[in-house]
């Protein structure tokens, strides 16, 4: 069977309430309907059958339903259907970064590509790797339900302005304060 994203859209807009904010995928586990031809490209761009899904509303919708399960696989999940789809890195990018106060009082928050805005802390922490075989960074921010969001270049340079250094266990590091949290920010931090 294959399946549209406008049908998937209409089961999970029928199983939510109106203004309830996210839908409650933590209660939805149906079993595998199978692979949907849905792609989240590096740069955030989602794809049906190799087009873009020019539909704003859509992705900020399946951004809602998306999950990764322990075994690394992404699904769109519905009350009904569960779908297997692509992701080529994080599925999400957050594109700006926003300090406020200083110090370890200092919180960071970021506005994703679907407009949805974190706070960098214990229920979004910050992670910072390399990709594989590579000295590239690797910055995101943990969301929900296995998801990332990946900080692209201009919002990496901001974290970057506000590294300090914090001392534990007898070792340096450079990082930045979110929440009274102190988040490494070297590659192998």
């Amino acid at each position: 069977m294959t399946q549209k994203p406008e049908t998937i859209a209409e089961q999970v807009e029928k199983a939510q309430a109106p203004g309830n904010g996210l839908p409650p995928l933590h209660e939805w586990n149906p079993e595998l309907s199978g692979d949907i031809d849905i792609v989240i490209a590096r740069d955030g761009q989602w794809l049906y059958q190799g087009k873009p899904i020019n539909r704003e509303a859509i992705v900020r919708l399946f951004s809602t339903i998306l999950r990764r399960e322990d075994d690394g696989h992404y699904f769109l999940v519905t009350p009904v259907e569960k779908w297997r789809i692509t992701v080529e890195d994080a599925p999400l990018l957050a594109h700006s970064l926003r300090a406020t106060g200083e110090g370890k009082d200092q919180v960071l928050s970021l506005t994703t590509n679907t407009g949805e805005v974190v706070e960098i802390g214990e229920a979004h922490p910050l992670h910072v790797s390399t990709y594989d075989g590579t000295d590239e960074p690797r910055p995101v921010v943990k969301l929900r339900h296995g998801i990332e969001a990946r900080l692209v270049t201009a919002a990496y340079y901001d974290l970057a302005d506000l590294v300090t250094e914090d001392s534990s266990d007898g070792e340096t590091a450079p990082g930045v304060w979110s929440h009274g949290n102190f988040y490494k920010i070297a590659a192998n931090g």
